[in-house]
């Protein structure tokens, strides 16, 4: 497969506004894209989560995108580096995550990210990896060369490590390493371009440390947006219930779209679809509820094709304009006096306790029409319950 190099395309790509910054400079990256030569491009996430967010997808079809142009693309899985866990932009320690969560969150990532990259390409496939595969198999004596690249006092310019200074939260030896590892993944791949959130440059720098040192080889940095709601300054969050999850069915997801604030909007237009820069402010003017429709059509045809966006728009139109119940909802088994926050893990609608604590005392679970008020209240007959703005199921209890 030839490299494209026509300038118009390059243009498009990266005038969209989904590129926040480009390290050592985005005039030499584009000379580069323009000189035909074939370029190694990756991107990493570590499996924390059994699903992915919008934010996460604009970065692999992003990654897509050059692929496109003739580029290698691979994609990363951190499961060595998820047992670490990453401190960025941590007030705290991660909790450790055991080998057995990490393998079922890879399955589910994967198969999330499908529709979003084409693994069918018989040219010019993306490839996955894994950096079990070598940070597993690195010694002591292999880590103290590579640490000997890195001082403490770099480690601790970090905001995040400055912040718990501060305020006298403990910072673990463990969490020094994990840029250290991350760093390492570039220099084995010999990759040329990494793609990362404006959140993981500190951990791509030190991989471009890595990269010179070992390799004498520089590597370009593209840090891509977090997808930041412009008023509250939040970011997409499973825990806060602004996310919008690839792990969703059609008309969650179409549902989870239209209850993002008004001020998302053109965030989720730049980001998550492809309809030409030149139609959205024709698009913006139809008002919010109606450019959010236009979004979420987008967005679940990516996902599941147009004949799931086209019955995700008209299920919403019916549950939410006009008052109907939703024709078709999974059902979800319940044990006789099982406690809510209980069911909501069992199920898998919340991944921690803390999570349906938060959810419950903010209102966000109804049961056959009336709230549910607290955690520990108990399950005692069947009915349809209605979990977060847009998540319906049924529930059947049982003995």
């Amino acid at each position: 497969m030839s490299v494209v190099t026509d300038k118009k395309r390059i243009d498009e790509i990266f005038s969209r506004g989904i590129v926040s910054e480009i390290i050592p400079s985005k005039d030499e990256f584009l000379q580069l894209l323009l000189s035909g030569r074939k370029l190694k491009i990756y991107i990493g996430a570590d499996p924390t989560s059994s699903s992915l967010h919008l934010s996460h997808a604009k970065n692999y079809m992003f990654l897509e995108e050059l692929r496109e142009l003739g580029h290698e693309a691979v994609i990363l899985v951190g499961d060595f580096t998820a047992q670490i866990g990453d401190p960025s932009e941590r007030t705290e320690t991660r909790k450790q995550i055991s080998e057995e969560k990490i393998k079922e969150n890879v399955r589910e990532w994967i198969s999330q990210i499908k529709p979003l990259t084409n693994f069918e390409d018989s040219e010019n496939p993306p490839r996955i990896v894994y950096n079990s595969e070598w940070l597993s198999k690195l010694s002591l004596k292999d880590l103290i060369p590579l640490a000997s690249n890195f001082t403490v006092q770099q480690m601790l310019e970090r905001d995040m490590f400055e912040k718990r200074l501060n305020k006298n939260i403990p910072i673990y030896l463990h969490e020094f390493l994990y840029p250290l590892m991350q760093g390492y993944d570039s220099a084995v791949l010999d990759v040329d371009v990494e793609l990362c959130g404006t959140d993981q440059i500190f951990n791509a720098l030190a991989g471009r440390t890595l990269l010179k040192r070992l390799k004498n080889k520089d590597k370009f940095i593209i840090a891509l947006n977090l997808m930041e709601n412009p008023k509250t300054k939040e970011l997409m969050s499973k825990s806060k219930g602004t996310g919008v999850f690839l792990s969703s069915l059609p008309n969650e997801m179409y549902g989870a779209i239209m209850a993002q604030p008004d001020e998302m909007i053109e965030i989720l237009f730049i980001n998550c679809t492809r309809i030409p820069l030149s139609e959205k402010d024709s698009i913006m003017a139809l008002g919010p509820r109606n450019a959010k429709a236009r979004v979420a059509f987008e967005i679940v045809k990516k996902f599941y094709g147009d004949g799931s966006a086209t019955q995700a728009e008209q299920e919403f139109i019916s549950t939410f304009s006009k008052k109907e119940a939703p024709k078709d909802i999974p059902v979800e088994n319940a044990r006789n006096g099982e406690r809510w926050d209980e069911f909501l893990i069992r199920t898998k609608l919340v991944e921690s306790k803390a999570e349906a604590k938060r959810l419950i005392n903010g209102g966000g679970v109804d049961f056959n029409d009336k709230r549910v008020k607290e955690p520990g209240a108990v399950i005692t007959k069947s009915g349809t319950a209605k979990i977060g703005k847009t998540r319906f199921i049924r529930i059947e209890v049982g003995v």
